[in-house]
């Protein structure tokens, strides 16, 4: 079984969904994935047997320019085993968890510096909350 590598690059992300999504439906090959390379430009990667990839790519082809632009396609038959490390590394970078926007760390060192240091009455002006040997 050889395998392919397609790829379709539309301008906006409806085309490049459509292209997926028609490629997907029409053979029997998987989505890679799916990057944003620029501000506008969003390039869909599938994968599979060398006739179902030309397959899905032309079909693809014609539902992005059906509702997008459609920059450029291109189909790599039997591609080098160093091509799937390049395309998967950015992918296993996210991945990791220094990345994740939002979500705090385990960083136990800031839970400390918040634990120790509690604002007493005093430093907030609170009435009320004087020390015991000021009442």
């Amino acid at each position: 079984m050889s395998r392919a590598l397609g790829m379709i690059e539309t301008r906006g992300l409806i085309g490049s969904i459509e292209a997926a999504d028609a490629m997907l439906k029409a053979a029997d090959v998987t989505l890679v994935k799916q990057e944003k390379v620029d501000a506008a430009l969003v390039t869909v990667l599938v994968q599979g047997d060398v006739s179902a990839v030309q397959a899905a790519i032309e079909v693809g082809k014609i539902a992005a320019a059906r509702v997008g632009e459609l920059v450029s396609a291109h189909v790599i038959p039997h591609p080098d085993e160093s091509i799937n490390e390049v395309l998967l590394k950015k992918e296993n970078q996210i991945k990791g968890p220094s990345s994740k926007k939002g979500i705090p760390s385990d960083d136990k060192s800031s839970i400390k510096k918040k634990a120790e240091s509690p604002k007493s009455g005093k430093e907030t002006g609170k009435a009320g909350n004087k020390p015991e040997d000021e009442k």
